[in-house]
């Protein structure tokens, strides 16, 4: 009987690491790398994370980079008039003691040209480059919803990443 417990208390442990999952590097602490799953023909995808930087100088992530996406930018979703649209940006700044939240509807990793598609329970490598930090390697989890505040899944926050404006 006791087995019985371990194991589902181990697989419980497991199933709460899967959804909360974070890298360090230098200063830089990264929250949860996350992605949307999308239909198989999508041929483009947005990355989601929180970068704190628990230093006391500013960092900057320049680029990124994936090998199952042709090219991946960095982009913001800025007001035009009454429209959300996107635009590339060429770096963001990690302040000094502060966080950026990359997030629907704002700093998001947008990939391009997707190699295979997105499913729910997937991970996939992203190098993030930052000007001090230097290369930080982070696995994106594939979800079917945004993660809520303690990491799970949760439709309230639902976006489509398929479609964005250029």
């Amino acid at each position: 009987m006791f087995k019985k417990y371990a194991l589902l208390a181990a697989l419980l442990a497991t199933t709460a690491l899967a959804h909360a999952h974070a890298f360090d590097a230098g200063d830089l602490h990264i929250d949860h790398p996350w992605s949307r799953e999308l239909p198989p023909n999508a041929p483009t995808a947005p990355a989601y994370f929180v970068v704190h930087n628990k230093g006391s100088e500013p960092d900057r992530l320049l680029a990124v980079e994936t090998a199952i996406a042709g090219r991946a930018e960095l982009h913001e979703h800025v007001h035009a008039g009454d429209m959300m649209k996107m635009q590339k940006v060429d770096s963001v700044v990690i302040p000094a003691g502060g966080e950026i939240t990359f997030a629907p509807s704002g700093y998001h990793v947008m990939l391009f040209d997707l190699k295979q598609p997105l499913r729910s329970g997937d991970r996939f490598p992203l190098t993030l480059h930052f000007e001090r930090a230097g290369d930080v390697p982070v696995d994106v989890a594939v979800q079917r919803d945004a993660p809520s505040a303690d990491g799970r899944g949760n439709g309230a926050h639902a976006e489509h990443g398929a479609h964005h404006d250029h």
